[in-house]
């Protein structure tokens, strides 16, 4: 019984990050969800600051937190491994539901693209959003988001971490899925003020969060992800941004 709610436990956690994670397109992209980034009346400015950088804030720091191996060990004396990503997971999926409904609108607009550069837009946005998809599976969908855990315990197998392994887009960048998620926060046919402010905030943050999972990922796999780091740039292709030159000897 306990293996059979583990997994169900798991699935329930996935489902809810499937919703919070569709839904916070449509509310970035302002379609087909009945609250948007820039619905709703426009409030004072101060307030909508305060209120949009809190809510961003306990998003970025459950999400940078809760990954850190430190409190990995620390959380997992009161969570079984199991059901260790996927409560992570949960957390982050009702934290993102927050952001959507909590937000307030910021609703001046910065810029409006118009007929052909309005659709470039829309088509570079929807790239970037399937390229944080894509980019899912080509490490471990189902370990990132704790489904492997749950069903590898469900049927009485041992865990064992996912190897390191270099796939398509990540032969061109070392964090493909922020890349993604980039282009999809900053290619918008229409800016606001407030969409602004998400997009900013969450570059700021992508960028500092990559520092400390790039360190984590150079203590887990050592001189191989050194090479990589060498070779491969952080989220630019083609060039040399992000790459740690003497990697390998240090």
């Amino acid at each position: 019984m306990t293996r059979l709610l583990t997994l169900l436990y798991s699935v329930a956690s996935y489902t809810t990050f499937l919703a919070s994670f569709l839904y916070a397109v449509a509310w970035l992209g302002g379609f087909l969800v009945p609250k948007t980034i820039d619905s709703g009346p426009a409030s004072p400015v101060v307030e909508a600051v305060v209120v949009n950088l809190l809510l961003l804030s306990a998003f970025a720091i459950q999400h940078s937190v809760m990954a850190r191996p430190a409190f990995k060990r620390w959380w997992m004396q009161y969570v079984s491994r199991p059901v260790e990503r996927s409560t992570y997971v949960l957390l982050a999926s009702i934290l993102l539901f927050a952001i959507c409904f909590g937000w307030r609108a910021m609703p001046d607009i910065v810029w409006q693209a118009q007929g052909g550069a309005a659709i470039a837009l829309a088509a570079i946005c929807a790239a970037g959003w399937l390229t944080v998809l894509f980019s899912t599976f080509m490490i471990n969908h189902f370990e990132l988001f704790g489904l492997r855990q749950a069903w590898l315990y469900a049927r009485e197998q041992s865990w064992s971490a996912p190897r390191y392994v270099e796939r398509f887009f990540y032969r061109f960048v070392r964090h493909p899925l922020m890349l993604g998620f980039l282009i999809a926060f900053w290619a918008a046919p229409t800016m606001s003020v407030g969409h602004l402010l998400f997009a900013a905030v969450t570059t700021a943050y992508i960028l500092i969060a990559l520092q400390l999972e790039e360190r984590d990922l150079l203590k887990e796999h050592g001189a191989s992800y050194a090479s990589y780091r060498e070779r491969v740039p952080m989220l630019i292709p083609g060039t040399k941004l992000g790459r740690k030159r003497g990697a390998v000897r240090a």
